[in-house]
């Protein structure tokens, strides 16, 4: 490994670094505006320019590569009279207008100007304009700001894989756009707006809303999928503003979906603030006491047995806990967590977890995708699974309805019997594969035999082995895995819950994705965020937090363990849902055990140690343990239409409404709770 001495201090740095990197290695700040760490080599700005010895000007540190015995000088004169030259051409066109610009406050132009800039211009002549440019309903654009330093373009080629963002012109007059003007279709898009190093582009929604110094900043976790990523939560008095990502480089790197990061906009909409209770047909405004005494006068008489409850895609592990041992107390043992019918063996944890790991699956050399669209299922791990197959590492096959990945994919057909009768080239690629992948998606699951079936191709190409598990499921839902873990599964699934006629009672935690209207002789109590699907049937209605307004416990689709913060607080008359369920069983005389969170999840770390384990991921058993099934032979559906609108918060949102009618992303097709 080459020895590179800055400013003195000597370094050794990995063959094929560069000397920006080296310079940090020495923790020696190199200002920079086109180079970023996860994005190709652009050397566009010239602003980390630093003197190396026996060069006969300034070099530029990004694109250098770092040899053995280079001696590189940071804060000479020359250096600094060169960096000031460098600035004082970017300021030429730049337009001044930071009072007025979204940017400001956290604008790398800004800081580095006043670190880094003479103070002062000799250019007098008139600045250029850039007429403004069209990128959707979630980027704004204000391209007289540009520098050209590239980093949104290079973003959406190498990272989102969606080309649609470039350049047009040259030297002056070029110009960054989007492909015809139109809206950016990528479901990363967003991350643009955090690589711009100045006031190019911002976030639309979020425009105008608050500076930064305004915002109290609170780390959580996103519930719009099931990776887990880690956000910090933008919020002003009771509003929350805005979401940006949190680095993570085992869960979501630096990046953050468009749900994700754009959905927050419907927390403040069609929110349930209020108890409501349904009397003579008709829900009417209750108190929590009133809402209370219709639960217990519609409990009377009604056995254990007869009383059962179905839980959402959002819930934290604490919620459900509580839920669970209100039912129980209660004499039910009939809880469901997978609303969407899918067929999960709970036999073993290792059957229903994404064994590889987010970061693991970049390991992968051949993956075989079986009903699945992780595009819009998992856009992050859709990222990490392009990175690898982009660089020919990897072959990605595909049993289920062809969709554009954005990198190659080989789509055998979505007829489930191909899992008995595998093509040759698949078959072939995963018995020479040294870490073979199985990414079982949710779709997929609902169609009977493919789970037994997809495990026998586990076991004939060893895909769990030593060193290495790849055998993966894709949730589409943040609770499910915490569910799982939790047993919080009924014989015979949701269809067999549900289908009982001797069912009576229905408590219902946040279920939106599915229809109850079959089973309007049940009474059913509600307890959730939004007006949504879950509401149309319920009897009593009892208003909950939002992921953003309660601390709270979330186990993403590889198992790792993550807490998130309360931000704000919920609306009206809204309550954390695992007090309610503790105020519930007061009333109706079966008190919980616990009366603060620290209780509640000493509860949970004496039953399930591992779910208290923050960020760490508990070994999950192997080898696979699912039992034989029936041959499938049915087509194989995906389970998302619309990637804007899977759950009632992004159902609520104005903004994704306008990426519906913009981007498209699904339009027409049915929306996931249909």
């Amino acid at each position: 490994m080459p020895k590179v001495r800055v400013d003195g201090i000597e370094v050794e740095v990995p063959a094929g670094a560069t000397v920006l990197q080296a310079c940090e290695a020495a923790g020696v700040e190199v200002p920079r505006f086109c180079y970023h760490e996860r994005l190709s080599i652009a050397g566009n700005c010239r602003m980390c320019l630093v003197e190396m010895e026996k060069a006969p000007k300034p070099v530029a540190s990004c694109a250098m590569p770092a040899a053995d015995g280079q001696v590189i000088l940071t804060t000479t004169p020359k250096v600094k009279k060169a960096r000031e030259g460098v600035m004082e051409f970017l300021l030429i066109n730049h337009p001044l207008d930071c009072p007025i610009c979204d940017q400001g406050g956290e604008c790398d132009l800004q800081d580095q100007s006043i670190a880094y800039g003479k103070g002062f211009t000799r250019y007098d002549e008139n600045k250029r304009a850039v007429t403004e440019k069209f990128m959707g309903p979630l980027v704004k654009t204000v391209m007289t700001r540009c520098i050209h330093c590239t980093r949104c373009v290079r973003f959406a080629e190498e990272v989102a894989g969606v080309e649609e963002i470039g350049a047009i012109g040259r030297g002056e007059n070029m110009q960054i756009t989007s492909y015809l003007e139109k809206a950016v279709t990528s479901e990363v898009s967003g991350n643009i707006i955090d690589l711009c190093p100045v006031g190019a582009l911002t976030s639309k929604p979020y425009a105008f809303q608050a500076r930064p110094w305004e915002l109290k900043k609170t780390d959580g976790i996103d519930v719009m999928d099931a990776v887990g990523s880690n956000i910090v939560i933008g919020s002003r008095g009771p509003a929350v503003l805005r979401i940006t990502p949190r680095i993570n480089d085992d869960v979501n790197e630096e990046w953050l979906s468009d749900k994700g990061r754009f959905a927050c906009d419907g927390l403040s909409e069609r929110r349930l603030d209020k108890p409501w209770v349904r009397v003579d047909g008709r829900l009417q405004p209750a108190s929590w006491g009133d809402a209370f005494a219709a639960i217990k006068a519609g409990l009377a008489g009604v056995p254990g047995a007869a009383i059962a409850g179905l839980v959402g895609d959002l819930a934290a592990v604490e919620d459900m806990v509580a839920f669970q041992d209100l039912l129980g107390s209660l004499g039910a043992t009939r809880i469901e967590c997978r609303q969407d019918g899918a067929d999960i063996d709970v036999a073993a944890r290792g059957n229903y977890l994404f064994n590889s790991g987010l970061a693991g699956i970049e390991t992968a050399d051949v993956v075989l995708l079986i009903g699945t669209d992780p595009r819009r299922e998992a856009p992050l791990l859709n990222v990490r699974l392009r990175k690898r197959a982009k660089r020919g590492q990897s072959k990605v096959f595909g049993i289920g309805p062809a969709v554009d990945l954005t990198y190659p994919v080989h789509w055998a057909g979505d007829d489930a019997a191909l899992l008995a009768d595998l093509p040759a080239e698949i078959a072939e690629a995963l018995a020479a594969a040294e870490r073979p992948a199985i990414i079982l998606g949710m779709g997929a699951l609902k169609t009977p035999g493919v789970l037994a079936a997809a495990a026998a191709l586990a076991g004939q190409f060893r895909v769990v082995r030593d060193g290495w598990n790849g055998w993966n499921l894709l949730h589409n839902a943040a609770a499910r895995v915490a569910g799982l873990d939790l047993g919080l599964v009924s014989e015979g699934g949701v269809a067999g819950m549900l289908g009982d006629e001797g069912l009576k009672a229905l408590f219902v935690l946040g279920a939106d994705e599915i229809d109850l209207t079959p089973r309007r002789d049940v009474f059913t109590v509600y307890i959730g965020t939004h007006g949504d699907h879950g509401v149309r049937t319920a009897d009593v209605i009892l208003p909950g937090a939002a992921y953003a307004e309660k601390p709270g416990t979330w186990v993403n689709l590889e198992g790792r363990v993550q807490r998130a913060l309360r931000a704000v607080f919920p609306p009206g008359e809204a309550r954390e849902d695992w007090t309610i369920f503790r105020a519930l069983s007061q009333v109706l005389g079966q008190r919980l055990p616990y009366d603060d969170i620290s209780e509640l999840r000493a509860r949970i770390g004496r039953q399930w140690p591992h779910l208290v384990a923050v960020d760490t991921v508990a070994a999950a058993e192997t080898p696979l343990a699912i039992a034989a099934g029936p041959a499938p032979a049915d087509p194989i559906a995906l389970p998302i239409g619309n990637y804007y609108l899977t759950n009632p918060i992004a159902r609520a949102s104005e903004t994704m409404a306008e990426c519906v009618a913009q981007i498209g992303a699904g339009a027409g097709l049915l929306e996931a709770a249909e």
